[in-house]
């Protein structure tokens, strides 16, 4: 008889919804974590990076937009209680996961798991104990962690990742560069600029956001502009040097040299799957690049292993991870996951934040697909004139022929919430019509959503 029925290696938002969901279906299942409960999410990443936005939105509020009579010049930046701020939300979270499982009665082991054959996982300790458990199904939900090219002069002091970097720090920099102009990237230049530090973002590609619908990525850049921020694009990172005055970033762009030079440089170009030294010699599983290749029922090649999340799904979003172990823990229970895993939605916490779903007008074009698109611009939303974000838009992609929603780009205030609609509306195959059907109240930013609904309304009938 195994020792569980599921054991679930990692307790990020992949594992310990997976866990839950199984043990709640009657499954005797357990957790293995050799780090805080919660995850890179919890800890490493959404949550502290949207805290210290939260933080340096209201100091930049403070200091720039406060009303006539509130005074803002004694106002500074003090980095230790900002930092101390984040591990405060982080250890809660953390501590409430860590709640729910011991509700639940699933045991969360700790230390680090090492899967040595079919059906049987060594844990060890810090102390260096090793206990070997087994289990009727293996659920790898390890994550990812930061991606380091081979770039000269990454390892140099100062020279940090999203991980380093959410450490914290004693003082405010002066100047940081940020390598990359993706979501980390970009939310990490708003993080800084709103604190009044000297940013430079390079990004390889074209524009900023660069898998994203191309004028959230140039509506962003300019927006970063006007706040001070330097946005190099087309830009490919030589080296990076240590200097007198800091740290060098050497580049190239448009077929010429240049360089910045910041205090701190961060390199943000992306995660990779986490599963170092996670199977045993002789038991390697199948990869499609560096992920772990699992079938659709989220099994890998080694029969009773499963994967979940950043470690195995193209997409690497804590939803996503949630979403799966949620349908993977169902599989393995005998029951049916209803949840549509082709419609994901995204977001990102800059100013505005941005969220989007399904399909851009341009993808849509190059799978041959008609389609047209409904638009508002918000400089006549009430909601958004108050709050003056710069500027504010929605799109929303529609099919051509049956008016079914395929699709949504949002760069407004509250967006990151409004987006849930359009994904519901998307999961049932709503049309443009139906979703006009709906009231919706004033004054609310949603309001503009009637507004680009009502233009590809339009559009539709023409």
């Amino acid at each position: 008889m195994y020792d569980y029925q599921l054991l679930v290696i990692g307790a990020g938002p992949g594992g310990y919804t997976a866990a839950l969901r199984a043990a709640k279906l009657g499954l005797r299942t357990a957790v293995v974590e050799r780090r805080e409960a919660g995850g890179t999410c919890l800890n490493r990443g959404c949550v502290p990076t949207k805290t210290l936005l939260h933080t340096s939105e209201v100091y930049s509020a403070a200091r720039d937009g406060a009303p006539i009579g509130i005074r803002t010049e004694g106002i500074r930046v003090d980095m230790a209680a900002l930092f101390a701020r984040k591990r405060q939300v982080s250890e809660t979270l953390s501590a409430g996961v860590e709640s729910l499982l011991k509700a639940a009665k699933v045991p969360l082991l700790h230390g680090t798991a090492r899967i040595t054959a079919p059906h049987t996982v060594a844990v060890t300790d810090i102390d260096g104990s090793e206990s070997v458990y087994t289990a009727q199904s293996i659920l790898v939900a390890t994550g990812s962690v930061p991606a380091r090219p081979p770039i000269p002069g990454l390892d140099l002091p100062g020279v940090m990742t999203s991980d380093e970097l959410l450490e914290g720090t004693d003082h405010l920099y002066r100047s940081v560069v940020i390598i990359g102009g993706g979501v980390i990237g970009v939310e990490f230049a708003v993080f800084y600029a709103q604190l009044g530090c000297e940013v430079t973002v390079i990004e390889g590609l074209d524009r900023l956001l660069p898998t994203m619908d191309r004028e959230l990525g140039q509506n962003l850049a300019l927006i970063l502009k006007k706040q001070g921020v330097r946005v190099c694009t087309g830009a490919m990172v030589d080296r990076v040097e240590q200097g007198p005055d800091g740290l060098t970033v050497r580049f190239t762009a448009k077929g010429a040299s240049d360089a910045v030079t910041g205090e701190a440089v961060l390199c943000a170009i992306g995660r990779r799957p986490c599963w170092d030294g996670l199977f045993a010699e002789g038991l390697q599983p199948e990869t499609e690049g560096r992920s772990l290749r699992v079938n659709e029922r989220y099994e890998t090649s080694i029969p009773g292993v499963y994967a979940i999340g950043d470690v195995s799904s193209k997409i690497q979003l804590a939803h996503v991870a949630a979403a799966q172990g949620t349908a993977c823990a169902e599989l393995l229970a005998g029951t049916e996951n209803h949840t549509d895993m082709s419609v994901v939605p995204s977001c990102i916490y800059c100013c505005p934040e941005i969220a989007a779903v399904g399909i851009t007008e341009a993808e849509a074009k190059a799978a041959a697909i008609p389609v047209k698109v409904g638009k508002c611009v918000m400089g006549g939303n009430a909601r958004t004139l108050i709050a003056d974000p710069g500027r504010s838009f929605m799109k929303v992609v529609a099919h051509a022929e049956t008016g079914e929603i395929l699709g949504a780009q949002l760069m407004c205030l509250g967006s990151t919430d409004m987006i849930s609609q359009l994904s519901q509306a998307m999961a049932n195959h709503m049309t443009v019509r139906q979703l006009l059907l709906a009231m919706r109240p004033h004054p609310t930013f949603e309001e503009a959503l009637a507004d680009a609904l009502q233009d590809l309304a339009a559009k539709l009938e023409k």
